[in-house]
């Protein structure tokens, strides 16, 4: 299994009730949309900065205190990453629209972008429903559900 869909299936089953995928198959006309290379190369630049494991797992925090985010001394006495190496992380994921920061008197708090992964899977299973059908998108809404 592709890491892509490893993580297709991890948001999915852990944030269903943070953000909905909409999928429509019922059309025999599906439109298939091209891709510019620009948002080919965002939403890349995108899986290549939650590929790393402490990225990953950063996200997975965030996602899991969603809506209200956390600061960043709570993301580092969960997951003990050094303050040093967990600001390059975070700005990682801040830079590409991943993450949202505001500060809140001298703390800042961070919060998963939703929006953002909504446009990742999108993008990710855009042609799920022609070609080969390899993905199933009921399939995966039934994990939501």
């Amino acid at each position: 299994m592709k890491w892509e869909a490893v993580l297709l299936f991890y948001l999915f089953f852990c944030c269903h009730n943070i953000f909905r995928l909409t999928v429509n198959c019922n059309s025999a006309n599906i439109e298939i949309t091209m891709r510019d290379a620009a948002q080919t190369t965002k939403y890349a630049d995108m899986f290549s900065a939650i590929g790393a494991e402490p990225r990953l797992r950063i996200m997975q925090l965030l996602l899991s205190a969603h809506p209200e985010g956390l600061v960043v001394n709570e993301i580092q006495a969960e997951l003990e990453i050094p303050s040093s190496t967990l600001s390059h992380h975070l700005d990682k994921l801040r830079n590409e629209g991943l993450i949202n920061v505001r500060r809140e008197s001298t703390f800042l708090r961070y919060t998963a972008n939703t929006e953002a992964l909504r446009e990742l899977l999108q993008f990710l299973y855009a042609e799920c429903c022609t070609r080969n059908q390899a993905v199933k998108p009921q399939e995966i809404v039934q994990i939501c559900t």
